[in-house]
């Protein structure tokens, strides 16, 4: 049986393995819901207190951290939770409402809700015909 080389593949993997442990520590889902982006972030074992959620101009920025737990009589077999602390960052759009941002914490679930600028959300405009003054709709 032959077997083709392919140095991308082998490259993209080792790239992949670099990237993996940044998005691991705090893995998120991102999706759209009405009117707001939604943010779920899994940060199972942290500190509600050590959460910080923070915004410079237009970039989020969420840090948490997952205490190192220290027992002299532990004897690791497998250790492949991570621990320490941890950030995140978001680049925020110009369609958002920075100051209305909610953050809240349950069950090891971060949930940010962003809500659209009133700016931003869509709108019908109507349209006039100038000879009569009618509105059609568009």
């Amino acid at each position: 049986m032959t077997r083709t080389f392919d140095p991308f593949r082998e490259v993209d993997r080792w790239l992949g393995d670099m990237r993996t442990p940044a998005n691991t520590a705090m893995p998120m889902d991102l999706f759209r819901e009405g009117d707001s982006f939604i943010a779920k972030i899994d940060l199972p074992g942290v500190d509600p207190a050590s959460i910080d959620v923070d915004i410079d101009e237009r970039t989020l920025t969420i840090r948490a951290e997952r205490p190192v737990q220290k027992n002299q009589e532990q004897k690791w077999l497998v250790k492949e939770r991570p621990i320490g602390t941890f950030a995140r960052q978001l680049t925020l759009g110009y369609g958002v409402a920075l100051d209305k941002i909610e953050a809240n914490y349950a069950d090891g679930v971060l949930t940010l809700q962003i809500p659209v600028t009133e700016e931003a959300k869509p709108r019908k405009i109507a349209v006039t015909h100038s000879d009569s003054q009618q509105t059609i709709e568009g």
